[in-house]
């Protein structure tokens, strides 16, 4: 029996009594070490990696593919610019690459992948609730991957061809996030959930980390020029990973022909109280109405906003204002997100630790953590805001602001499974559409703001911007944030459900702690 701790900052209510109990663990010797789940779990690992790594080499490679020399500059003072160091600028790459395309350009270019990205969201998450998530997972990353193999082919045709192809890009990697909290939502025991969806989701933080500096390599020494070859291979091992997803995996466990009877049984009694029957209509008003709902949607944006800032724009902040070369850029743009991926699994295994345990109340545990990853890239983006043209120090605080962040995936991204399981893929889906709509305003307001003007002063507005999209969007989660699974969501008939006449406030936030 597990002695009551000082650290229990509130008392158990009678409403979270089931709560509680749901979330002890069952005697798991038997299931082995490895797991048909783990499988899964490896599997969408791999996935979100070359997801991300699809995503982000245009980032590093756009360095590689713009002739700096035929973009105009507003004439700089020197008082807020960094001087270039020596050796700075010694590098095996030419600088001069095949496209003149301005700050502005740039922005466009970078911010169209998510044009297409937003629309598959919702219908993603809906579609993979009713008919599962493997096949659409599957095929969603098989279309990014033949469509990042033609970017080549598509930039040196035109620039409407290259947004057009980025288009289809977001298009088909839009579906992947939503399908696979579908599929945790079928897949993941409660007391391993933090483990697992963190694992699976910093994939991308993995495939970052491996895309920034292998794309520099390639962007060098690749054949074709150079750049085109970070889209060959990407868009390659893309393929390969759906010839090997599509014959391992399954929607649930109950579908999978090779699990064990003992994993089935062990994952299935876990979460029989939870999952509903998904044949029935999305409560979309009542969804609507949901403080819980809006306040899990407000984290998502905030941490959307400053990651898809620094995602998108960060190898050009090295390029242009801290003057690495492209090698040195590469490398040292990897850096925050090694950090987020490793600081992501430390907080995941410590946030399942401490709700196993009942140490704290799971909401708590959630806005702890979502606190460490909103306000903490917040302060250290203002921090590199004001640190001038200390190189070491803007390093240092920009990992930190990345990495940080990667206390999120034990925070608001495993609230939609919590709050509304048989609805985890819609609900994602809903939010990370209007969160999305980040990845292309956030580097379209880098372009506006250091159009031609690459300035210490314009990139300080840039983070400020970020650092005051965190603490908005992290303190709405703290005020309204709920892990307890919302009445709309657990109930059986949700057609003769009375929570639509409800008034607005119909749901009572949880304390902050």
């Amino acid at each position: 029996m597990v002695q009551q701790s000082s650290l229990i900052v509130n008392p158990v209510e009678p409403n979270e009594i089931d709560e509680k109990l749901r979330l002890i663990p069952q005697d798991d010797e038997d299931q082995g070490c490895w797991g048909t789940r783990h499988t899964l779990v490896l599997l969408g690992f791999l996935g979100f990696a070359n997801v991300y790594a699809m995503r982000v080499n245009l980032s590093v490679t756009i360095v590689a593919m713009v002739n700096q020399t035929a973009i105009p500059h507003i004439n700089q003072t020197a008082v807020d610019i960094c001087p270039v160091t020596p050796g700075s600028d010694e590098s095996g790459l030419v600088k001069d690459g095949e496209f003149a395309w301005d700050e502005y350009k740039q922005g466009i270019i970078l911010g169209s992948f998510f044009w297409g990205y937003v629309l598959t969201q919702i219908p993603g998450g809906r579609l993979a609730e009713l008919f599962g998530g493997r096949k659409l997972l599957g095929y969603g990353i098989l279309s990014t991957s033949v469509f990042t193999l033609l970017t080549p082919f598509a930039a040196r045709a035109s620039d409407t061809l290259l947004i057009f192809c980025r288009v289809l890009m977001g298009l088909g990697e839009g579906v992947t996030f939503p399908a696979m909290y579908a599929m945790l939502a079928e897949w993941a025991p409660p007391w391993e959930r933090s483990k697992m969806a963190a694992f699976v989701f910093t994939g991308a933080q993995f495939g970052t980390v491996i895309t920034l500096p292998l794309s520099g390599i390639l962007c060098e020494h690749g054949f074709d020029g150079g750049w085109p070859t970070v889209f060959y291979v990407f868009g390659t091992l893309g393929i390969v990973w759906f010839a090997v997803w599509m014959p391992l995996t399954a929607d649930s466990p109950s579908r999978h022909k090779n699990i064990s009877k003992e994993e089935k049984e062990y994952i299935c009694s876990s979460l029989r109280d939870s999952i509903k029957r998904k044949s029935a209509p999305v409560p979309w008003r009542c969804m609507l109405r949901s403080k819980a709902c809006w306040a899990v949607g407000a984290a998502n944006v905030g941490h959307a906003w400053g990651f898809y800032t620094l995602l998108t724009e960060l190898p050009s902040y090295m390029d242009n204002i801290l003057h690495f070369n492209m090698k040195q850029n590469s490398f040292v743009s990897a850096l925050p997100y090694l950090a987020m991926w490793l600081f992501s699994l430390l907080c995941s295994t410590i946030a399942d630790l401490l709700i196993s345990k009942q140490i704290f109340r799971v909401i708590t545990v959630r806005k702890i953590f979502n606190s460490i990853g909103q306000y903490g890239p917040a302060l250290a983006l203002v921090g590199a805001g004001f640190i001038g043209c200390n190189t070491v120090a803007a390093v240092v605080l920009l990992t930190l602001a990345v990495g940080l962040s990667g206390a999120s995936y034990s925070a608001f991204q495993v609230n939609f499974v919590e709050i509304a399981p048989p609805y985890a893929g819609t609900l994602f889906g809903v939010t990370n559409a209007v969160a999305n709509l980040c990845g292309f305003m956030a580097p379209y307001a880098v372009g506006v703001l250091v159009k031609g003007n690459q300035t210490l002063g314009q990139w300080r507005l840039v983070f400020l911007i970020a650092a005051g999209v965190y603490c908005v969007s992290n303190t709405i989660f703290l005020i309204f944030g709920s892990s307890q699974v919302q009445p709309w969501a657990e109930c059986e008939d949700l057609e003769n459900n009375d929570f639509l006449s409800r008034p607005f406030p119909y749901i009572q936030p949880d304390t902050l702690f």
